[in-house]
């Protein structure tokens, strides 16, 4: 990293602190690995994004993210991966398509903005039980599970485990009597997770877990049997469950097998939870030592992936992301649909970008409160 605490510009031709929410920052080592691979990959005379999905070469590839994926999630054979694309937003209607029956009814808990369009999705499909909601206080914070209005028979509940606008997030995993289907986009693979209560996981890779271009769907076997039919065959979780059936997006999926190689070297999810956690404590502290700064979430339901919050004096934020950018840390503008500041602190983020926001953030303050 090029950034430092000198004073100046910071020298744009060098690689900078990356706080997009995404695409966000991938680990410097998958992007060397990736550069020196790029015009040759792997003795194959060509590069990765060249060869054939139908190639061993490939086929290794995508058997090696598989086998990286079950390692840190420590997922059984009971457990599909599918490679998917059209993002999160794809599975907001492929999800209810597949497992809301038209005269069904599914649960879902909106703790933010993804939650408000999953349902809008969903709706185009069957019935929508809104089980909870903090739109009441402008999502900041998640609903106690012992509040949610839960329907009998439900085919599912729907809820977003991290929400990247708002920047709250849920500390337990629920075990219901029906199965849990989760957006966990932009918390996927930084914690650990108990499975026990999910019937399917879906994350967009271009938070934790690679570029744009892929998403990872984890479904249970006993709740893909459950799926509606006939369904469109693209639009079918049982058709990619069975067999490659389109071409894949292969260079995002090359991406996924490295940055889940690093993460299993650096100790796997336990180790980089531990680290994400340092990261969001010196975050929070800065912003919760003084008046300056204000948190938008309670202080139990903060995300340590998305930090959200405000300047005292709401006419010193262009100038707080200006100044910001212009140290090297780039992508703290908050979502267009609320403003502010937000810094999102994947597992790729290291502390050092962290604690050079904090340096920045405290100079900002002595200089302009």
């Amino acid at each position: 990293m090029s950034t430092s605490d000198a004073a100046g510009p910071a020298d744009r031709s060098q690689r900078q602190y990356n706080f997009s929410a995404g695409p966000a920052t991938l680990p410097l080592e998958a992007l060397r690995e990736v550069r020196d691979e790029l015009p040759v990959y792997d003795h194959v005379g060509a590069s990765v994004m060249e060869i054939s999905h139908r190639s061993p070469a490939y086929d290794e590839i995508e058997a090696s993210a598989r086998e990286h994926l079950r390692a840190l999630l420590d997922l059984g054979d009971d457990w599909h991966i599918l490679f998917l694309q059209g993002g999160a937003r794809m599975q907001f209607y492929q999800v209810p398509l597949n497992f809301l029956p038209e005269d069904g009814v599914a649960d879902y808990v909106v703790s933010g903005r993804w939650g408000v369009k999953a349902v809008a999705e969903a709706e185009r499909v069957g019935g929508v039980n809104v089980a909870a909601s903090s739109e009441d206080a402008d999502f900041s914070y998640v609903p106690d599970v012992a509040e949610w209005d839960l329907t009998p028979d439900a085919s599912y509940v729907h809820i977003t485990t991290n929400e990247t606008v708002n920047g709250n997030q849920m500390t337990d995993d629920p075990v219901l009597d029906v199965p849990v289907v989760t957006d966990a986009s932009s918390e996927f693979l930084s914690r650990p997770m108990d499975l026990e209560g999910y019937g399917l996981i879906y994350a967009g890779a271009q938070k934790n877990v690679g570029p744009a271009g892929v998403t990872v769907v984890l479904v249970h076997d006993d709740f893909l049997q459950r799926r509606t039919q006939p369904l469109p065959t693209m639009l079918d979780y049982g058709t990619h469950a069975e067999r490659r059936y389109n071409t894949p997006p292969v260079f995002a999926i090359y991406m996924v097998e490295k940055v889940c190689r690093w993460l299993r070297n650096q100790g796997g999810i336990d180790a980089i939870h531990a680290i994400n956690r340092r990261k969001a404590r010196m975050l929070y502290d800065a912003i919760d030592a003084t008046d300056f700064y204000r948190g938008t979430v309670d202080p139990e339901d903060r995300s340590t992936m998305n930090a959200t919050f405000r300047l005292h004096d709401s006419d010193l934020e262009p100038v707080f992301l200006q100044k910001a950018e212009q140290e090297g840390l780039l992508g703290l503008s908050g979502h267009r649909s609320v403003g502010g500041v937000r810094a999102s602190m994947y597992n790729a983020m290291p502390e050092a970008g962290v604690r050079r926001l904090v340096q920045f953030m405290e100079e900002f303050e002595r200089t302009h409160g």
